[in-house]
């Protein structure tokens, strides 16, 4: 079953009744901006001094059922609502998927206040973004926003992709961008990662980890639903770009995005100019465009 996430909103009888049935498994400290958050099996249920409850987990509806209305069943009512949550975190990551360049996350903070500039600057998924709008309006998010950005070179990142694969780079990757984000805010109740691995995988990368953010919830595509996510989407990818525009200044030729056919190209006119040894600094060795490249016996 996937995780779900159910938005209610409480009378104080009701959270009363509900904190009354599990307080056994209350988590301290609780996290800022809530009265209390409950842990029991399968499900983490946060009481925000807003008002608002959420049931986060893969038995949500469960333990929420009983204080739902017939037409707050509806999923994607429920979305709508978690949506709504302020102040709320979002990491995203942008890179895995191309050959040549790094790979850039972010983490970054929203509160309500900041919707309207946000709506302004057309934060949203980056993908759905042009790189001209990207360089343009991204600078001016970056100085409204508390973010972390955290960036792995393609040097760096063949060097770890040695030991680990690629969703545990992603995973330490996150998890240093909280922590960052943690140094200059007090981090919110609601922290979103946009799922690329499930919450159990996730922290079982991490395992080993000096410090471990916990608390977060985990949704596909959410860079276009949750203002925080989409935000720290623009940001990864302004940073990704900027890399991009400085390997092609260094080098002095441009580098395709992505992984395809233009990209082994691309590959095959760095090599013949600069050799095989110097593609290490400048793309991601074990995709299959590598294979390509030696094929080609370059």
């Amino acid at each position: 079953m996937s995780t779900q996430s159910i938005t209610l909103k409480l009378d104080s009888v009701q959270e009363e009744k509900l904190y009354n049935t599990w307080k056994e498994t209350e988590h301290h400290p609780s996290p800022a901006y809530t009265k209390w958050q409950l842990r029991p099996e399968n499900c983490v249920i946060t009481c925000y001094s807003s008002g608002k409850t959420l049931f986060q987990g893969r038995d949500a509806l469960v333990y929420a059922s009983p204080f739902m209305k017939e037409a707050d069943v509806s999923q994607q009512t429920a979305q709508e609502h978690t949506r709504l949550i302020f102040p709320q975190a979002g990491s995203d990551e942008v890179g895995t998927g191309d050959y040549f360049g790094p790979v850039c996350v972010c983490a970054a903070y929203v509160e309500e206040k900041n919707l309207p500039a946000l709506k302004k600057l057309g934060v949203t998924d980056s993908k759905a973004v042009s790189d001209e709008d990207i360089r343009r309006t991204v600078p001016s998010l970056m100085e409204l926003l508390p973010y972390c950005l955290v960036t792995l070179p393609p040097e760096r990142y063949n060097k770890a992709h040695e030991t680990y694969n690629i969703n545990a780079i992603k995973a330490i990757m996150h998890n240093a961008a909280y922590i960052g984000l943690a140094r200059k805010i007090q981090l919110p109740a609601f922290m979103m990662v946009d799922q690329f691995t499930p919450e159990r995988s996730y922290y079982r990368y991490l395992a080993g980890q000096p410090q471990i953010i916990r608390g977060l919830h985990f949704e596909t595509k959410s860079e276009s639903r949750y203002p925080a996510v989409g935000a720290a989407s623009m940001i990864a990818r302004y940073a990704f770009v900027q890399y991009m525009d400085d390997m092609e200044s260094r080098y002095g030729m441009s580098f395709h995005k992505g992984a395809g056919a233009e990209t082994d190209r691309c590959a095959l006119r760095f090599v013949e100019k600069y050799g095989f040894a110097e593609l290490e600094k400048t793309a991601k060795l074990h995709f299959a465009n590598t294979q390509k490249l030696l094929k080609k016996k370059v």
